[in-house]
């Protein structure tokens, strides 16, 4: 997994599609106040999956559970289930698909975001749940 926190590290991320995106979320993000950390958004940072990441691993990166609910642990195969995203988009880019889910941390708006590319090296529980629960993106970046 990609931990992405300024646009400094953009290169890193093979899939150009999910750069694109990235890039203009740090582009929407930058007039929102002034970095507490040279070159570190104040706003949160993204996290690009890859291929062999563990849910696991990633949930233990971001701080919070990603396929299960935040308050009753239910996984979300149970019909219960509530996600803790406060978004979860599909986005298209010509054969490209991949998914952006975004978790608000406080009240002051720090978002984490974490991009999902829908392919088979990708962690097959984390992509059933992006497809059950992404709605179409609103845009295209």
């Amino acid at each position: 997994m990609l931990i992405i926190r300024n646009p400094s590290d953009l290169p890193r991320i093979a899939n150009p599609a999910i750069r694109q995106l990235v890039a203009l979320r740090f582009q929407q993000l930058a007039p929102s106040a002034a970095p507490a950390t040279p070159g570190m958004s104040p706003d949160g940072y993204f996290v690009v999956v890859e291929a062999g990441d563990a849910v696991s691993e990633i949930e233990q990166a971001v701080g919070f559970p990603v396929l299960s609910g935040l308050f009753d642990d239910l996984p979300y195969t149970d019909p219960d289930f509530q996600p803790c995203h406060e978004l979860l988009e599909e986005h298209q880019h010509e054969q490209d698909k991949f998914y952006e889910m975004v978790f608000i941390s406080d009240d002051d708006g720090t978002a984490t975001a974490i991009f999902v590319p829908d392919a088979e090296s990708i962690d097959a529980d984390l992509l059933a749940m992006c497809r059950s629960f992404a709605t179409p993106a609103m845009s295209k970046p």
